[in-house]
């Protein structure tokens, strides 16, 4: 299980610099990670898979060929919470030469990826459980195809690289990583690349993690999985999604709840995110927040307790896809919010609204919820509803999942 001990990494860095050679004519005038995938560019999927972990103040991007096109496109741009910046290489420098290249505008640690792939699992996992110096990789334990090479582990310590061939076995390296800055010290020719020039050093001086996930990845680096991704990709993202009520789910319910210090987390609530993040399901949150329209607080408050929130579940690895909240009530005494809003539960209008904004498949969706209102919105919504009466939420929502061992 991850730890809640260490301090949540804010940064993540996507190497986009690629030539992306094997890819042909498309990538003579665009840069491989701004290709069309699924109806978009492959790089807005990447940015919007972090952003929707809403831990993330910055994305860095690491441009190099055409890197004009990723600068005007990303540049200066915000999605979320997230900043997005560009580092420019005026010349191909490999992957380790990219961080060097961007080293005065990297934290001391971020989340590295591959801007020509995806994996999709819970990053926030491999962030909770990445402590110390060095770096922690993302490991595919269900690889089969011949053309990636493979990495020996000694529990979570990797030991050595096997490269691609014929009965290759054992995890194969996702492209996703942990990394401390500290590792730029171990380059000292340019160009230079991570996995070559930087990783054995690291696994011969035990600085080198790994856990490995299951999970749907795709690489757009050559033809046939270009061609597999533009086909596959929408309907991958599509997730069934838990929608969550707020107070009596995720934290008991003491009236008004908007100070962070006042707060009491249901046992079990985060636990239980998580167990939605890592079933591969959006997890979101609907709560009516009528305080605002009576005068206790402002809507401030409510995005101040949903970011604490927000941080206090990303330290276990769980994460909220999207807070929404009805600050509406007819009865309120706070003039712009005294009114009927069809967002406020039991009208389904923040199901309805995230709908909108989410690929989310209905069949295997669910709310649970702790009042009438919560499961009316639900049928509302055609959508199922489960009534949490207390207890457990973990246990509750794996029973629910269907998932092993409740």
């Amino acid at each position: 299980m991850p730890s809640e001990g260490h301090i949540m990494l804010r940064q993540a860095v996507i190497l986009a610099g690629g030539l992306g050679t094997r890819l042909g004519e498309r990538t003579k005038l665009v840069p491989k990670p701004m290709l069309d995938i699924g109806g978009r560019p492959f790089l807005d999927t990447l940015i919007d898979e972090l952003v929707r972990y809403d831990v993330f103040d910055e994305i860095l991007l690491l441009a190099g060929h055409k890197a004009e096109i990723v600068e005007t496109h990303y540049g200066g741009a915000t999605r979320g919470r997230a900043k997005i910046l560009v580092s420019r290489e005026v010349e191909p420098l490999g992957t380790g030469g990219a961080l060097m290249h961007a080293r005065d505008l990297l934290h001391d640690r971020f989340l590295l990826l591959n801007g020509d792939s995806l994996f999709d699992f819970n990053l926030l996992d491999l962030v909770a459980r990445a402590h110390g110096g060095g770096v922690h990789m993302a490991l595919r334990d269900d690889v089969v195809a011949d053309r990636y090479g493979r990495v020996v582990l000694d529990g979570n310590t990797v030991r050595d690289f096997i490269g691609p061939g014929a009965g290759a076995t054992g995890p194969a390296n996702a492209g996703i990583y942990v990394v401390s800055k500290s590792i730029l010290a171990d380059i000292t020719t340019l160009p230079a690349s991570l996995e070559q020039d930087v990783f054995p050093g690291l696994a011969a001086s035990g600085a080198l993690r790994g856990t490995a996930y299951r999970g749907y990845f795709i690489d757009i680096g050559t033809p046939d999985d270009f061609a597999r991704a533009d086909r596959e990709l929408p309907e991958k993202l599509r997730r069934p999604a838990v929608f969550f009520d707020r107070d009596g789910v995720l934290n008991h319910d003491s009236g008004y709840t908007f100070e962070t210090h006042k707060l009491e987390w249901i046992e079990g609530a985060r636990e239980a995110v998580k167990d939605v993040n890592d079933a591969g399901y959006f997890a979101f949150v609907i709560t009516n927040q009528s305080g605002v329209a009576r005068g206790y607080y402002g809507e401030h408050h409510v995005v101040a307790l949903h970011r604490w929130m927000a941080d206090q579940m990303a330290r276990t690895g769980a994460h909220i896809d999207a807070f929404e909240y009805c600050p509406d009530h007819p009865d309120g005494t706070v003039a712009r919010y005294c009114r009927t809003s069809d967002r406020r539960k039991p009208a389904p209008g923040m199901i309805t609204d995230l709908l909108k904004r989410f690929p989310v498949d209905m069949t295997r969706s669910m709310v649970i919820g702790d009042k009438d209102s919560d499961m009316e919105a639900a049928q509302a919504a055609g959508l199922a509803g489960h009534l949490f009466s207390g207890g457990n939420l973990q246990a509750f929502v794996r029973r629910h999942l269907g998932l092993a061992g409740v």
